[in-house]
C-alpha cells in the first residue's frame, strides 16, 4: 500500500522544525558576562540581552497594613527615574556584611523596621516573583507583614533618605493619582495593593 504524501505540509512541519531547534538552541545558549558593576551585571545569551543583580542577590517586598486597613508604603528619590518613587517597603537580601545566608523573611523583617520604623509580629512569605522577565533576570520575594508594631521613624540607613507614607486602602487609587498629579513615579508592584479598585 501506498503513502499518499503532502509535499508542502511536509516542508512547513520541516521549516518548523528547524525554526524551533534553532529557539530552542537560543533559549539554552551560554550566558555570558559582558560588563559587571558593583550592583548589577549585563548578560548576554543568544541574540537575548539582560541584566541580573550582581552576586545573584534577590529582593525581599513587604506588604504591611496595619490593623487600620492602611498600608505603609515608602517614598525615595530614585536615581533611573530621575524622581521620588511611591513604593512598597523593599531591601535586598543577604547584600552587606554580616547578612550572608540571611533568608527572604528575615531580611523582610529587617528592611521593614529600617524604611518605615515598624516591626512585625510575624512576618509571611507569600511567594517568588519576576518584575520585567523579558529584560531582568531578578527575583523577588513577596512577603506580608502581621502584627505591626511602631518602634522608630524609620528613614532607612546609610544615607538614605526615605519619607513613610500611611494611606488608607480606601483612600489608596487618589493617593496615587495625587502622587502622579506631581510627578512622582509609581512602582509597578503598587498593583498588589491597588489590585481591587481596578476590577
Amino acid at each position: 500500500m501506498t503513502q499518499a504524501t503532502n509535499q508542502p505540509a511536509e516542508a512547513l512541519a520541516e521549516e518548523l522544525a528547524e525554526e524551533l531547534a534553532e529557539e530552542l538552541a537560543e533559549e539554552l545558549a551560554e550566558e555570558r558576562i559582558v560588563w559587571e558593576g558593583r550592583y548589577i551585571t549585563a548578560k548576554v545569551r543568544g541574540q537575548w540581552e539582560y541584566v541580573g543583580r550582581a552576586r545573584g542577590i534577590r529582593a525581599a517586598v513587604i506588604l504591611a497594613l496595619t490593623p487600620a486597613r492602611e498600608v505603609i508604603l515608602v517614598e525615595q528619590f530614585r536615581v533611573p527615574l530621575g524622581r521620588a518613587c511611591i513604593e512598597l517597603p523593599a531591601g535586598l537580601i543577604g547584600d552587606d556584611a554580616g547578612f550572608a545566608g540571611e533568608d527572604a523573611a528575615t531580611a523582610a523583617a529587617r528592611e521593614l523596621e529600617e524604611e518605615t520604623g515598624y516591626r512585625a509580629g510575624r512576618m509571611e512569605v507569600i511567594g517568588e516573583f519576576f518584575s520585567s522577565p523579558g529584560m531582568v533576570s531578578e527575583s523577588y520575594t513577596l512577603i506580608r507583614a502581621h502584627d505591626l508594631l511602631r518602634v522608630g521613624d524609620g528613614g532607612g540607613v546609610e544615607g538614605e533618605n526615605i519619607t513613610v507614607h500611611r494611606v488608607a486602602l480606601d483612600a489608596l487609587p487618589g493617593f496615587i493619582a495625587e502622587r502622579r498629579a506631581r510627578g512622582d513615579a509609581i512602582d509597578g508592584k503598587m498593583l498588589l495593593v491597588l489590585g481591587p479598585h481596578l476590577l
